[in-house]
Protein backbone atom coordinates (compact mmCIF):
# COMPACT_ATOMS: atom_id res chain seq x y z
CA UNK A 1 0.00 0.00 0.00
CA UNK A 2 1.61 3.20 -1.04
CA UNK A 3 1.19 6.68 -0.12
CA UNK A 4 0.78 9.81 -2.14
CA UNK A 5 2.36 12.74 -0.02
CA UNK A 6 1.92 16.22 -1.44
CA UNK A 7 3.87 19.36 -0.74
CA UNK A 8 2.58 22.50 -0.87
CA UNK A 9 5.07 24.22 1.81
CA UNK A 10 3.99 25.93 4.87
CA UNK A 11 5.93 26.60 7.57
CA UNK A 12 7.07 22.48 7.78
CA UNK A 13 9.13 23.74 4.59
CA UNK A 14 10.42 27.34 5.96
CA UNK A 15 13.92 28.32 5.97
CA UNK A 16 15.75 30.42 8.18
CA UNK A 17 17.66 33.85 6.32
CA UNK A 18 20.45 34.64 8.92
CA UNK A 19 21.06 38.11 6.91
CA UNK A 20 17.73 39.06 6.04
CA UNK A 21 16.07 37.10 10.11
CA UNK A 22 13.55 36.46 7.66
CA UNK A 23 11.65 32.91 6.67
CA UNK A 24 11.39 31.58 3.07
CA UNK A 25 11.23 28.12 0.85
CA UNK A 26 14.29 26.60 -0.28
CA UNK A 27 13.25 22.61 -0.63
CA UNK A 28 10.68 20.63 1.11
CA UNK A 29 11.91 18.55 4.11
CA UNK A 30 9.93 15.72 4.01
CA UNK A 31 12.55 13.30 2.18
CA UNK A 32 14.36 14.13 5.63
CA UNK A 33 11.72 13.75 7.50
CA UNK A 34 10.60 10.50 5.95
CA UNK A 35 14.42 8.90 6.64
CA UNK A 36 14.64 10.59 10.20
CA UNK A 37 11.51 9.25 11.25
CA UNK A 38 12.67 5.54 9.89
CA UNK A 39 9.77 5.09 7.43
CA UNK A 40 9.57 1.99 5.79
CA UNK A 41 6.33 2.42 4.07
CA UNK A 42 6.23 3.48 0.59
CA UNK A 43 5.82 6.78 0.08
CA UNK A 44 5.32 8.85 -3.48
CA UNK A 45 6.58 12.12 -3.29
CA UNK A 46 5.27 15.35 -4.93
CA UNK A 47 5.94 18.71 -4.31
CA UNK A 48 3.10 20.90 -5.78
CA UNK A 49 4.12 24.82 -4.47
CA UNK A 50 5.74 25.99 -1.59
CA UNK A 51 3.82 28.69 -0.71
CA UNK A 52 2.73 30.06 2.99
CA UNK A 53 -0.63 29.16 3.41
CA UNK A 54 -1.46 32.57 3.99
CA UNK A 55 -0.83 33.28 0.29
CA UNK A 56 -2.45 30.28 -1.21
CA UNK A 57 -4.52 30.99 -4.14
CA UNK A 58 -7.94 29.30 -5.22
CA UNK A 59 -5.99 28.10 -8.20
CA UNK A 60 -3.26 26.29 -5.97
CA UNK A 61 -6.09 24.80 -3.64
CA UNK A 62 -7.79 23.63 -6.86
CA UNK A 63 -4.88 21.83 -8.14
CA UNK A 64 -4.33 20.23 -4.63
CA UNK A 65 -7.97 19.20 -5.16
CA UNK A 66 -6.97 17.56 -8.86
CA UNK A 67 -3.92 15.84 -7.52
CA UNK A 68 -5.81 14.23 -5.14
CA UNK A 69 -8.67 13.09 -7.26
CA UNK A 70 -5.88 12.02 -10.15
CA UNK A 71 -3.35 10.39 -8.24
CA UNK A 72 -3.02 6.43 -8.11
CA UNK A 73 -3.06 6.19 -4.15
CA UNK A 74 -6.24 6.00 -1.91
CA UNK A 75 -4.19 7.27 0.62
CA UNK A 76 -2.83 10.79 0.20
CA UNK A 77 -1.32 13.04 2.84
CA UNK A 78 -1.02 16.81 1.89
CA UNK A 79 1.59 19.24 3.93
CA UNK A 80 0.81 22.43 4.60
CA UNK A 81 0.31 25.58 6.69
CA UNK A 82 -1.92 25.76 9.32
CA UNK A 83 -3.05 28.95 8.64
CA UNK A 84 -5.38 28.02 6.02
CA UNK A 85 -5.42 24.26 6.32
CA UNK A 86 -9.27 23.97 7.38
CA UNK A 87 -10.10 26.14 4.22
CA UNK A 88 -8.38 23.69 1.80
CA UNK A 89 -9.43 20.64 3.68
CA UNK A 90 -12.99 21.44 3.23
CA UNK A 91 -12.69 22.17 -0.41
CA UNK A 92 -10.82 19.16 -0.74
CA UNK A 93 -13.93 17.48 1.43
CA UNK A 94 -17.12 18.96 -1.36
CA UNK A 95 -15.34 16.44 -4.18
CA UNK A 96 -16.28 13.16 -2.56
CA UNK A 97 -13.22 11.94 -2.91
CA UNK A 98 -13.42 8.16 -2.44
CA UNK A 99 -9.63 8.03 -0.63
CA UNK A 100 -8.31 8.73 2.79
CA UNK A 101 -6.71 12.06 2.80
CA UNK A 102 -4.64 13.92 5.66
CA UNK A 103 -3.25 17.03 5.93
CA UNK A 104 -0.42 18.06 8.50
CA UNK A 105 1.96 21.08 9.05
CA UNK A 106 4.34 22.76 11.71
CA UNK A 107 3.70 25.31 14.05
CA UNK A 108 7.59 25.72 14.23
CA UNK A 109 9.83 24.60 11.06
CA UNK A 110 11.10 21.86 11.05
CA UNK A 111 15.01 22.88 10.02
CA UNK A 112 14.30 24.60 13.49
CA UNK A 113 15.06 21.63 15.38
CA UNK A 114 12.32 22.06 17.55
CA UNK A 115 9.73 21.23 15.49
CA UNK A 116 6.65 19.77 15.47
CA UNK A 117 6.65 18.59 12.27
CA UNK A 118 8.43 15.46 12.58
CA UNK A 119 6.03 14.54 15.38
CA UNK A 120 2.94 15.54 13.09
CA UNK A 121 4.19 13.20 10.46
CA UNK A 122 4.48 10.19 12.06
CA UNK A 123 0.68 10.70 13.39
CA UNK A 124 -0.67 11.67 9.33
CA UNK A 125 1.54 8.61 8.13
CA UNK A 126 -0.17 6.46 10.92
CA UNK A 127 -3.67 7.74 10.30
CA UNK A 128 -3.61 7.98 7.24
CA UNK A 129 -3.13 4.00 6.88
CA UNK A 130 -5.83 3.38 9.16
CA UNK A 131 -8.68 5.73 9.23
CA UNK A 132 -11.56 5.73 6.94
CA UNK A 133 -11.95 7.25 3.70
CA UNK A 134 -12.64 10.96 3.95
CA UNK A 135 -10.77 14.15 4.66
CA UNK A 136 -9.30 14.95 8.06
CA UNK A 137 -6.16 17.02 9.60
CA UNK A 138 -3.58 15.54 11.99
CA UNK A 139 -2.18 17.71 13.97
CA UNK A 140 -0.50 17.47 17.85
CA UNK A 141 -0.91 13.92 17.89
CA UNK A 142 -4.61 13.85 17.37
CA UNK A 143 -7.08 13.95 14.28
CA UNK A 144 -10.21 15.94 13.34
CA UNK A 145 -12.65 15.84 10.54
CA UNK A 146 -12.16 18.47 8.14
CA UNK A 147 -15.44 19.68 8.97
CA UNK A 148 -15.45 19.38 13.18
CA UNK A 149 -12.04 21.27 13.18
CA UNK A 150 -10.34 25.14 14.19
CA UNK A 151 -7.25 26.51 14.70
CA UNK A 152 -7.37 27.96 17.74
CA UNK A 153 -5.01 31.27 16.99
CA UNK A 154 -4.43 32.04 20.78
CA UNK A 155 -3.42 28.81 21.90
CA UNK A 156 -2.02 27.62 18.69
CA UNK A 157 -3.72 24.28 18.93
CA UNK A 158 -6.20 22.56 16.64
CA UNK A 159 -9.42 21.71 18.40
CA UNK A 160 -12.46 20.21 17.98
CA UNK A 161 -15.85 22.47 17.30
Amino acid sequence: MAIRLLVTGGTFDKEYDLINGKLYFNDTNVNEILERGRNTTEVHVRTLMMVDSLEMTDEDRDLIVSQCIKCDEDKIIITHGTDTMVQTALQIQKENIDKTIVLTGAMIPYTFGSSDGLYNMGSAMAFVQTLPVGVYIAMNGRYFKAAEVQKNRKTGYFESI
